[in-house]
């Protein structure tokens, strides 16, 4: 009993991203400079929320949270890649592994129910505009981003406990860069169908319920531009929906192409191509996205960097 319990808590192997060729060099430091641009992009989005008075609103405020949510979600996983490419080594200890998939399932499900919401938002934002602040008031906005974190998480503990007690026999290489749901499980020696089935359908209830009720409420959204008659506003409506659409796409996508394929049809290569672009291109691409096409917030970045300016040259001024 003692030699099998030693067995489940021996360390796994990550086969990671990279070897010791010039041109994985090369992508590991590209990796790294994406890495640096999504933690400071993200990072330069909850500041200027917070700092900016006029974002002070439940639209800003969920997509404050949106960007810690990515912050995080590149913290888990690239760090540790990093770490183990540059000392050689590739493993990470059980109880590591734990927690890296924890966190990663956790932020994970907390985005897709979180830009659920965000589409409701929307939704009264253009088509209730009257009673926006009484339907999307703080207090909405805080119970959807308590919603988001408490339901994912909880969602995220049971799979990682059920993951980690079951039996692992035979080699314990992970087949991807950081301890994803997929991967570990390809490891599990036994039937386990009646989980995996288990782990599909909650998948569905993840990735595909938002899905459509996203698209649900871009449908009234749509409806109601189309009845309006000013330009001016329909651009406007466009606009502030356009960039939430652009994410929406990048995250459902590549999540659906990573967790709703049957278990005979994937690959190692398909499973770490499709965990790269939303653990880290999409992470990166969310601030750049919103900060370009998001007017308020481009302005409240102007207006840090004209106030900086100005401290720049009242310093040079005095010395």
């Amino acid at each position: 009993m003692w030699q099998r319990n030693q067995t489940s808590l021996a360390d796994f192997i990550l086969e990671g991203l990279f070897d010791d060729s010039l041109t994985h060099l090369f992508l590991f430091s590209l990796t790294i400079v994406v890495f640096l641009i999504a933690v400071s992009g993200n990072m330069l989005t909850i500041l200027l929320i917070c700092a900016d008075a006029r974002l002070h609103t439940p639209m800003y405020f969920l997509l404050s949270q949106l960007s810690l949510m990515d912050l995080m979600h590149v913290s888990t996983t690239i760090p540790k890649m990093a770490t183990n490419y540059l000392s050689g080594k590739k493993t990470i200890s059980f109880v590591g592994c734990a927690t890296q998939h924890f966190l990663y399932l956790s932020l994970g499900g907390a985005e897709c129910l979180l830009l659920a919401l965000m589409s409701y938002d929307r939704y009264v934002a253009i088509c209730h505009p009257l009673r926006y602040t009484v339907l999307m008031s703080r207090k909405v906005g805080l119970m959807m981003v308590v919603m988001s974190w408490l339901g994912a998480s909880i969602n995220s503990l049971i799979h990682t406990v059920i993951l980690m007690h079951l039996p692992f026999c035979g080699s314990r290489k992970i087949h991807h860069f950081y301890c994803e749901f997929p991967a570990i499980l390809k490891l599990v020696c036994g039937d386990i169908t009646v989980y995996e089935t288990i782990v599909y359908i909650i998948s569905i209830v993840l990735l595909l319920l938002p899905t459509l009720f996203i698209s649900t409420s871009y449908a009234f959204i749509l409806h109601s531009v189309i009845q309006m008659r000013s330009a001016g506003s329909k651009r406007n409506a466009f606009a502030t929906c356009s960039s939430h659409l652009i994410v929406v796409s990048f995250w459902f996508g590549a999540c659906i192409f990573s967790y709703m394929r049957p278990r005979s049809q994937r690959t190692p290569l398909q499973d770490k191509v499709g965990s790269v672009f939303y653990s880290i291109i999409t992470p990166t691409l969310n601030p750049l996205i919103y900060t370009l096409r998001n007017k308020d917030v481009a302005k409240a970045l102007r207006g840090v960097m004209g106030r900086e300016i100005l401290t720049q040259r009242w310093q040079l001024q005095l010395s």
